[in-house]
């Protein structure tokens, strides 16, 4: 139970669900965590302490090492508030996981500005905004000759990697993620850091009512515990995977394909609309089966 051991972690929204089991599974492991949450309801009303604190009076209990941090990570001094929090408290930050996120689902035709933006903020910005002051603290130690294993590890979904209906701001909002894991990858590797993002389906206040019920009896796919040994994994110095994205649920972990250029039509020449309605509708019936499958198992 020591594969953390001497990690200083970080997780946002870890006062209940999902980031709340990845704070309890690391804690267990030994690392030092701190624990983000600012107690908003799931649309992301109103803010309270408390869902913070119960997760960190509960690692402690278990002997683990925590603090509680409350401000907002979609707000730039907030950010900057909880990475400089796990530094002046445990003297370094190895991993930080981007969990905090809310729904405010509304069809297209319907959804008005402020839902737009009040989730693209929380989860796309509530990512950039930690990961902006984790990467600039990352480099600067590794040029200072602080050369250690660091791990960034946000939270996509299929919402936004294959498209749910009713979810177009949550959906962009998690696409953007994912692309943003990819590049962050790329530019924070040569100091050391490794990005990676999950794509968890699990049983969560977000899912309520759409996640399977609790089985009577047996392993439970849709207990969101299921999610935390992978992210752990993630965590450990040890872990060599990097720039990915993963679809996680119950038992299973497959690791996703990124954008890819499939089937083409190509000419000698510039196309004209003529050509173009001849030739593209081989296009219009292609299916990809292994996405609908994995789609298909999500909803």
């Amino acid at each position: 139970m020591d594969e953390l051991a001497g990690r200083v972690v970080i997780v946002t929204g870890a006062g209940r669900g999902l980031g709340r089991e990845h704070a309890l599974l690391m804690a267990q492991e030994g690392a030092r965590v701190v624990v983000n949450d600012i107690g908003s309801s799931t649309s992301g009303e109103g803010s309270d302490p408390q869902p913070a604190n119960e997760t960190a009076s509960e690692i402690r209990a278990l002997g683990g090492e925590c603090i509680a941090h409350s401000d907002s990570v979609a707000e730039w001094t907030g950010a900057r508030s909880l990475i400089n929090t796990a530094i002046e408290h445990f003297g370094d930050l190895h991993v930080l996981v981007n969990n905090a996120g809310i729904l405010r689902d509304r069809m297209l035709a319907n959804m008005s500005c402020e839902e737009w933006d009040s989730v693209i903020r929380v989860h796309l910005r509530g990512h950039f905004c930690p990961s902006r002051f984790a990467a600039s603290y990352w480099r600067d130690q590794y040029k200072a000759g602080h050369r250690e294993d660091r791990s960034l590890i946000n939270t996509s979904s299929t919402s936004g990697l294959l498209g749910n209906v009713g979810q177009s701001n949550y959906g962009a909002a998690k696409a953007g993620i994912a692309s943003m894991t990819i590049i962050a990858d790329k530019e924070l590797g040569r100091y050391g850091v490794r990005a990676n993002a999950i794509a968890p389906a699990a049983r969560t206040r977000l899912t309520e009512g759409l996640s399977s019920q609790v089985p009577d009896e047996g392993f439970d796919p849709g207990n969101p515990a299921n999610i935390a040994p992978f992210v752990a994994y993630l965590a450990t110095d040890s872990c060599d995977l990097h720039g990915h994205i993963y679809f996680i649920h119950g038992g299973t972990v497959q690791l996703m394909q990124p954008w890819a250029l499939h089937d083409a039509i190509s000419i000698n020449d510039r196309w004209t609309i003529e050509r173009l309605r001849d030739s593209c509708s081989q296009f219009a019936d292609t299916r990809f089966p292994g996405i609908e499958a994995l789609s298909d198992s999500t909803e």
